[in-house]
């Protein structure tokens, strides 16, 4: 999906102190894809068993998911990569400003079916309602990673133009809620990280490009 470029206020005053501050950051256009990337996507690059083609691929790491845009990149002709934080947040908000989730502030427990969903592990990709950008499941169903190195204090020092996260780190942003949580959808400013050589059951990602 093509991301309009504009500005935006990334993270939440109320929020985790990583959250914070506040601060107006511009993204410039970008495209993102609707889904997150699934089984059936990530066995055209790497064959692995599987039981449902159209869940999620989960248990890849950061390096895994750089390899797969590197793999496709080169399939499609064109840079694909994963996406920035700031990208990332800026896309689930689709077009609302300052909301806690993607849908405005309704609590996660308000979604439709929330109780029975995500029982055993993530669901179908797709099968809860798009947010105002066309994309699906931001927020929920997995972890989502992210380019970025993470530093809880890149708030107090981030660019306004384009963040890009530091130049180094030792732990790699995500993004998103996940099934194995008790709140199984996270707010659009919730911020998560985990060391880039980790495989976990509710990480998987979604690929992102720049504007063609």
């Amino acid at each position: 999906m093509q991301i309009p470029g504009g500005d935006f206020l990334m993270g939440q005053p109320d929020g985790r102190d990583e959250e914070k501050p506040v601060h107006r950051v511009r993204v410039a256009p970008f495209r993102l894809c609707r889904f997150q990337v699934t089984n059936r996507d990530f066995a055209a690059f790497r064959q692995f068993p599987f039981d449902c083609a159209d869940l999620p691929v989960i248990s890849v790491n950061w390096f895994d998911a750089v390899d797969f845009c590197a793999w496709l990149s080169n399939r499609w002709g064109f840079p694909v990569r994963l996406p920035a934080e700031a990208e990332w947040e800026f896309a689930a908000r689709g077009g609302l400003s300052q909301k806690l989730y993607p849908w405005g502030d309704d609590p996660p427990t308000s979604r439709p079916n929330y109780a029975a969903r995500w029982r055993e592990g993530p669901e179908p990709v797709a099968t809860s309602e798009p947010n105002g950008y066309g994309l699906y499941d931001m927020c929920e169903n997995i972890h989502e990673w992210c380019s970025d190195w993470y530093d809880p204090l890149y708030y107090a020092v981030s660019p306004e133009d384009n963040p890009r996260g530091p130049e180094a780190g030792v732990r790699k942003a995500s993004r998103g809620g996940a099934w194995r949580h008790h709140i199984k959808i996270a707010r659009c400013a919730a911020r998560s990280s985990i060391p880039p050589e980790f495989r976990y059951a509710d990480y998987g990602f979604r690929i992102a490009a720049d504007e063609l």
